[in-house]
C-alpha cells in the first residue's frame, strides 16, 4: 500500500492514538476493567466452542451457528482489546498507516459477519418453529456449511469497501486519532480531500450489513410469532418461545447498543465517554453472549457438567 502524503507532500506514515491520554489517572482503572472483561470473553466463548465440538448431541444447526457466533465474538474482541490494553500503558501510542487500515478492515469484517450471523440464526429458529417436521430436511449440515461459507465470503468482500474507498490524502500533521483504536469515523476526520463519495459508500455498506440483517430478523420474528400463535397448547407455545428466547435477547442487546451509540446526538464534551462506551461495546456484548446462551440452555449446561466430570475423573485417575 502506498504511503500517504499531505497537502505539502509530507509523508504520513503513522497515526497517534489518543485513548485516555488526557486522563492518565483513569488509565490504570480502565486497564484492569478491560483486562477482566477480555479474559471473561475469551474463556466463555472458548468453552462454548470446545463443548459443542466435543458433545455429539450438540452437533445441530443451532449450535453450529452458535459456535460461529462465539468464534466471531472471540476474534472481534481480540482484534481490538489487546492493542487497547498495550496502548493504555504507553505514554504516546502510535500505529502505522498500514496497520491502522488493516485493523479497521478486520473490525468491520467481524461486525458485518456478526450481523449476518444473527440474521441466519433467526432464520434457523423460524424454520424450526414454523416447519418442525421438515426442519432436518431443510437445515441439513451441508446447507449450514454452505450458508456459513456464503456469509464469510460476502462479509469479507463488504469489509473491503471502506478501506479501498477512504481517500489517501491526509493533512500534514493531522495524524492524531481520537480513539483507542483505528475507528473509521475518527480516521475520516483527518482526511483533507472530499469524503462525500466514501461516506455515501459507507452508508450503503452499513445498510447492507446492519439495516438489512435487522429487517430480516424482524420479519423472521413476526413470522415466528404468527407460527407460535397457531399452536393450540399453552405448553407448546411456551416451549416454542423458549427455543428463540436466547437469540432474541442477544439481538435486542446487540442492536439496541448499536442504535444508542450511533443515533445518540454528538457531544463535543463527552469524547472520552463515547470512546469508553465504544470499547465496552466491543467487550461486554461478546462476553454476555455465552452467558445468555448457556444460563437457560439445559443441553449446554448438561454438556458443561459432563465435560467437568470427565476432567475431574481424569485428574483423579492421574
Amino acid at each position: 500500500m502506498n504511503k500517504l502524503r499531505g497537502t505539502n507532500d509530507t509523508e504520513v506514515t503513522e497515526f497517534i492514538l489518543v485513548g485516555l491520554s488526557y486522563q492518565p489517572q483513569s488509565q490504570i482503572i480502565f486497564f484492569c476493567i478491560l483486562l477482566h472483561l477480555y479474559l471473561g470473553t475469551v474463556v466463555g466463548n472458548s468453552l462454548i466452542i470446545m463443548v459443542v465440538w466435543k458433545e455429539p448431541r450438540l452437533h445441530t444447526p443451532m449450535y453450529f451457528f452458535l459456535c460461529n457466533l462465539s468464534f466471531v465474538d472471540l476474534c472481534s474482541t481480540t482484534t481490538m482489546v489487546p492493542m487497547s490494553l498495550v496502548n493504555l500503558l504507553r505514554d504516546c501510542p502510535t500505529i502505522t498507516y498500514n496497520d491502522c487500515f488493516t485493523q479497521m478492515t478486520i473490525s468491520i469484517f467481524w461486525s458485518i459477519t456478526e450481523s449476518c450471523l444473527l440474521a441466519i440464526m433467526a432464520y434457523d429458529r423460524f424454520v424450526a418453529i414454523s416447519n418442525p417436521l421438515h426442519y432436518t430436511l431443510i437445515m441439513t449440515m451441508r446447507a449450514c456449511f454452505q450458508i456459513a461459507a456464503a456469509m464469510w465470503i460476502s462479509s469479507f468482500l463488504l469489509a473491503l469497501i471502506p478501506s479501498v474507498t477512504i481517500p489517501v490524502r491526509f493533512c500534514a500533521g493531522h495524524n492524531v486519532v481520537n480513539h483507542f483504536v483505528c475507528e473509521v469515523e475518527a480516521v475520516l476526520k483527518l482526511v483533507c480531500s472530499d469524503t462525500t463519495v466514501s461516506e455515501i459508500l459507507m452508508l450503503i455498506n452499513s445498510i447492507f450489513f446492519l439495516s438489512l440483517p435487522f429487517l430480516f430478523i424482524l420479519l423472521s420474528y413476526i413470522r415466528i410469532v404468527v407460527a407460535i400463535l397457531k399452536i393450540r397448547s399453552t405448553d407448546g407455545r411456551r416451549k416454542a418461545f423458549s427455543t428463540c428466547g436466547s437469540h432474541l435477547t442477544v439481538v435486542t442487546i446487540y442492536y439496541g447498543t448499536l442504535i444508542s451509540i450511533y443515533l445518540k446526538p454528538q457531544n463535543k464534551d463527552s469524547k472520552d465517554q463515547e470512546k469508553i462506551i465504544s470499547i465496552f461495546y466491543g467487550t461486554v456484548i461478546p462476553m454476555m453472549n455465552p452467558l445468555i446462551y448457556t444460563l437457560r440452555n439445559k443441553d449446554v449446561i448438561g454438556a458443561f457438567r459432563k465435560a467437568a466430570e470427565k476432567i475431574k475423573q481424569g485428574r483423579l485417575s492421574v
